[in-house]
C-alpha cells in the first residue's frame, strides 16, 4: 500500500481559510514583496513540522519555492514526507509570519505592537529578568519550549540564570508512556512494529498522528506481512478503520481490557514462564493483583465483550514473541494515566518479546553497541563541557509531591507554572521565557492559562508566529523556520547507531534567528556570556564530532548516516548476522543470542511488575491495579479529543497550505444522541461544562459512541493575529479542566460536557 499525502487527507476534512490580511507589525506582509533565495542543489535537513523530525532533501526551485522530499538515505522513512512535511515550504513566505522583534505597546493579549531592533528586545529581557532575580530569585522565573532540538539551549540559558524551573511539553503529551516505562524497564523502549504479527493498539492514530517511521513501520506490517491489528478506541479513526477488528471501548477503560488481558495471559498458562523467571521481579504480586481481572469484570467496565478479549489474547500469544501492544502516545485517557501504560507493557513482557522482532527493543547507540561489536563501528558524538555553572540551590516548582519523581529530569510537569504564578505553590513566579510552545492549545483549562499570564511581571516567546500563547508576551522573539537554520547533530539510534543533522536550505527572509543564537545573545546581555563559550553552531558541531572533518562532512552531506547491522539481543538470526559481521564481537549465548546481556535501569536491574520504589513513591501503588474513575457527570457526554493528519496538535492551524486542507474541527455525535438532540450535520452547537462553552458544528456519524464526542485538537484560536485560525472550530483546551493525572503528571485530556443546538 502506497503512502503519499493524498491517501491521508482524503477523509481528514477540508476547509478554505480566506481571510483578510492585514499588516501585522514585524509581519513578512509589512516588508513588502519577498522572494526565497538559496541552495538549487538538494540540501539534507530535517522537518519541523511536528515532533517526529523526519529527514528531508530540499532544494530552491526556480528562484520561487522550496522542493521538500523524504531522504532516500533514511530508510525506514520511506524517503517520503507527510502532508504536514510538504507544506513546510509556506512557512517562509507566510504573509502572518513575523520577521523583526516585538514589544507589546498595549495590554496583554490586546494585540497591539511595535517593531523594535534585536539589541532593545535583548536590552529589555535582561533588564527585568535581572529585576526579577535580585528581588524574588532566579527561581521565580520558569523556561519552557517543545521537546526536542529546540530545548537544550534555553534550558542551559535557565541553568546560567540560576532557575531550576526547565519544562517540555511532556506531561501534555507523551509523558504517560515515558514514565510508565521507567517504572517498568528503567528508561525508554521503541516499537519494532514493521515485523510484527499481532498488532494490539489502544487509540495509538499512528494513521493520522504520523509518525513516518513508525507509520510505514505499520503500514508494512499490514500490507506486505499480514499482520493482525485490533484497535480499541471510542470512535471509528482512521487507524480503526484500517483494523481487523475494532471495537468501541468505554471512554477511560483501556486499563481493564489490558490487565483483562494479562489475567488471561497467566490464568490460561500462555504467558512466557521463561522469560518471566529470568527478567521479571514482582510477577508474583502482579498475578495475585490481576487474577480477579477476568475478561467478564472487563466486559461490565469497557463494554469489550468478554469472549472476544479471551479470544484475542489467546491469538496474540500463539503469534508470540513476533507481536506487540502498542504503549500509545499522546493523551491521558483518565486520572490512571500510569497504571494504564504499565498494563500495556505488562501484555509485552508476559509474552516475552522484548529484545525480539515484531516486539519491543532499547535504542543501540554508538558506545554500547560498538561494545557488542568489539570494534568502533560508530562513531560517538561529544557534549560540550561548561565549567562553572551556578549551583542551583532552589527546588523545582513541581517538587511538591515525591509521587511525581519520574518527571523531574523528564520534563517536569508543565502546568505547575500556573500553580505557582496563581497560588505560590510552593512559591511565586514572576517571569516565563517560552520557546515554540503553545500552552493555550495544549494545556488544560485555557481560562487558567490567561489569568496566569496576565498576572506575571514579564513574559517572553520566541516562536514563528505570534501563537494564542505568544499574543500575551512583553517581548516577542522571531525565529528562523526550519529551512532558514542550521542545528547540532542528533542521535536517531534504533536497532543500530544513527544520526541526523538539521541545515540551512534558504537565506534568512526578513530579521529573524535560530533559537540557539538568541539565547546565547540574551546571556550575553545578562552578562552570562562565559556560560556558552561556542562561537556558532559549526564550532558546537565541530566538538561533537570530536572535530573529525571528514565524519561532519559525510553526516552535512548524507543528512542520515546510520551504522553497523540491526541488532535485538534475543533475536538469534540478528545476533548471527551481527557476530559474522564483527569477527571481534561477544561470543554469543548458548542459544546464540545475547540474552544474558539484557539488563534493565531499575533497582532490582529486571523488569518490574512490582516496584518497591514506585511503592515509596506512590504508597499503593507499586503493583499495577486497576482503580475505578469518574470523569464526568452522569447527564453529560464523555468528551475526548486527537490528532489529524494535516495538523501537529496546537501548531500547525495557521501555516497557509494546512489551514486551507483543514481550518476546522467538527464535534462527532453519534446519530442516536444527535436524533435526541435534534442535530443534524452542519448544525451550528454549543458545547459547554463547569470549565468552558465553545460554539461549533456538528457531524453526525455512526462512528462515534453514544456517550462520548469526539474534536480533532488545536482549533478555535482566540487571538487576533493567527488570522486564519481564530474563531475556526472548538478550542479543546477552553472544555478541559485543570487536572493532573498521579505520577505521570499529565494534563486529563478526557472529561464531561452538555451540547446544546444553537
Amino acid at each position: 500500500m502506497k503512502l503519499d499525502r493524498r491517501t491521508f487527507i482524503k477523509g481528514a476534512g477540508a476547509g478554505t481559510a480566506g481571510c483578510a490580511l492585514a499588516a501585522l507589525p514585524g509581519s513578512i506582509a509589512a516588508l513588502g514583496s519577498v522572494t526565497v533565495q538559496g541552495s538549487e542543489e538538494s540540501i539534507a535537513s530535517s522537518c519541523e513540522m511536528c515532533s517526529t523530525r523526519c529527514p528531508i532533501s530540499a532544494r530552491v526551485v526556480n528562484g520561487k519555492n522550496v522542493s521538500i522530499l523524504g531522504n532516500k538515505k533514511a530508510k525506514s522513512f520511506g524517503g517520503a514526507v507527510c502532508a504536514r512535511g510538504g507544506a513546510g515550504h509556506s512557512l517562509l513566505y507566510d504573509k502572518q509570519r513575523i520577521v523583526k522583534p516585538l514589544k507589546r505597546v498595549g495590554e496583554r493579549g490586546e494585540g497591539k505592537w511595535a517593531e523594535i531592533e534585536w539589541d532593545e528586545a535583548y536590552s529589555l529581557i535582561a533588564e527585568n529578568l535581572n529585576k526579577i532575580k535580585v528581588k524574588h530569585g532566579a527561581e521565580s522565573v520558569a523556561f519552557s519550549s517543545k521537546s526536542g532540538s529546540l530545548e537544550g539551549h534555553l534550558f542551559h540559558l535557565a541553568k546560567s540564570f540560576g532557575s531550576p524551573n526547565t519544562f517540555t511539553h511532556a506531561s501534555t503529551c507523551p509523558a504517560g508512556y515515558v514514565v510508565a516505562a521507567k517504572a517498568i524497564f528503567g528508561g525508554k523502549i521503541k516499537r519494532d512494529l514493521s515485523n510484527s504479527k499481532y498488532i494490539i493498539n489502544f487509540g495509538h492514530n499512528l494513521y493520522e498522528g504520523i509518525n513516518m517511521s513508525e507509520t510505514r513501520g505499520m503500514m508494512n506490517a499490514q500490507m506486505e506481512k499480514g499482520a493482525k491489528l485490533v484497535v480499541f478506541e471510542p470512535r471509528f479513526s482512521i487507524v480503526a478503520d484500517k483494523a481487523d477488528e475494532w471495537y468501541a471501548i468505554k471512554p477511560g477503560t483501556d486499563v481493564a481490557v489490558a490487565l483483562a488481558m494479562c489475567h488471561t495471559l497467566i490464568h490460561d498458562d500462555l504467558y512466557d514462564k521463561d522469560f518471566v523467571a529470568k527478567y521479571v521481579e514482582g510477577f508474583d504480586e502482579f498475578a495475585k493483583e490481576v487474577k480477579n481481572y477476568t475478561p467478564e469484570w472487563a466486559e461490565a467496565i469497557s463494554d469489550v465483550p468478554a469472549e472476544d478479549i479471551r479470544r484475542i489474547t489467546h491469538e496474540y500469544a500463539a503469534a508470540a514473541p513476533h507481536v506487540l501492544v502498542d504503549f500509545g502516545h499522546r493523551s491521558s485517557f483518565t486520572t490512571e494515566e500510569f497504571e494504564m501504560r504499565r498494563a500495556l507493557y505488562a501484555a509485552n513482557v508476559l509474552v516475552g518479546n522484548i529484545e525480539r522482532k515484531g516486539g519491543l527493543y532499547f535504542g543501540k547507540k554508538a558506545s554500547n553497541y560498538n561494545k557488542f561489536a568489539g570494534e568502533t563501528v560508530a562513531p560517538t558524538l561529544s557534549k560540550p563541557g561548561v565549567k562553572n555553572l551556578p549551583k542551583i540551590e532552589a527546588k523545582r516548582i513541581d517538587m511538591v509531591d515525591e509521587q511525581y519523581s519520574m518527571l523531574w529530569s523528564s520534563g517536569g510537569i508543565y502546568q505547575t507554572i500556573l500553580d505557582a504564578t496563581l497560588d505560590a505553590v510552593p512559591y511565586q513566579l514572576h517571569g516565563w521565557v517560552m520557546s515554540r510552545t503553545n500552552p493555550m492549545q495544549t494545556m488544560t483549562d485555557r481560562a487558567r492559562i490567561v489569568e496566569s499570564m496576565q498576572k506575571l511581571d514579564f513574559v517572553v516567546a520566541c516562536d514563528l508566529y505570534i501563537t494564542e500563547s505568544a499574543a500575551y508576551a512583553d517581548v516577542f522573539l522571531p525565529e528562523s523556520t526550519y529551512l532558514e537554520r542550521d542545528e547540532e547533530i542528533k542521535d536517531k539510534s534504533g536497532k543500530n547507531p544513527a544520526y541526523y543533522v538539521r541545515q540551512r536550505v534558504v537565506d534568512t527572509i526578513g530579521d529573524t534567528k535560530p533559537s540557539w543564537q538568541i539565547w546565547k545573545e540574551v546571556a550575553d546581555k545578562l552578562g552570562q556570556g562565559e556560560y556558552f563559550p561556542w562561537e556558532n553552531m559549526q564550532t558546537l558541531q565541530m566538538f561533537q564530532v570530536n572535530k573529525d572533518v571528514k565524519l561532519l562532512d559525510k553526516i552535512k552531506r548524507d543528512g542520515w548516516v546510520s551504522y553497523g547491522k540491526p541488532l535485538m539481543l534475543r533475536e538469534p538470526s540478528m545476533v548471527n548476522t551481527f557476530v559474522s559481521e564483527y569477527p571481534n564481537a561477544i561470543t554469543p549465548d548458548e542459544d546464540s543470542t545475547y540474552a544474558s546481556h539484557l539488563s534493565f535501569k531499575t533497582p532490582s536491574g529486571k523488569i518490574e511488575l512490582s516496584s518497591n520504589k514506585v511503592e515509596k513513591m506512590a504508597p499503593g501503588r507499586g503493583v499495577i491495579k486497576y482503580r475505578e474513575v469518574t470523569m464526568k457527570k452522569a447527564d453529560e457526554l464523555f468528551f475526548i479529543q486527537g490528532k489529524v493528519a494535516v495538523h501537529t496538535n496546537g501548531a500547525t492551524q495557521n501555516v497557509p497550505i494546512l489551514a486551507n486542507l483543514m481550518s476546522d474541527n467538527a464535534l462527532w455525535i453519534h446519530p442516536i444522541t444527535a436524533g435526541h438532540m435534534g442535530i443534524s450535520s452542519g448544525d451550528k452547537i454549543r458545547i459547554f461544562n463547569d470549565t468552558g462553552s465553545e460554539e461549533g458544528h456538528a457531524l453526525v456519524t455512526p462512528g462515534i459512541r453514544p456517550d462520548t464526542v469526539f474534536a480533532y485538537m488545536g482549533c478555535g484560536s482566540k487571538n487576533k493575529e493567527l488570522a486564519r485560525a481564530t474563531g475556526k472550530g472548538i478550542h479543546c483546551g477552553n472544555l478541559l479542566p485543570h487536572v493532573t493525572s498521579p505520577v505521570t503528571g499529565m494534563n486529563l485530556h478526557t472529561t464531561g460536557v452538555k451540547i446544546a443546538k444553537i
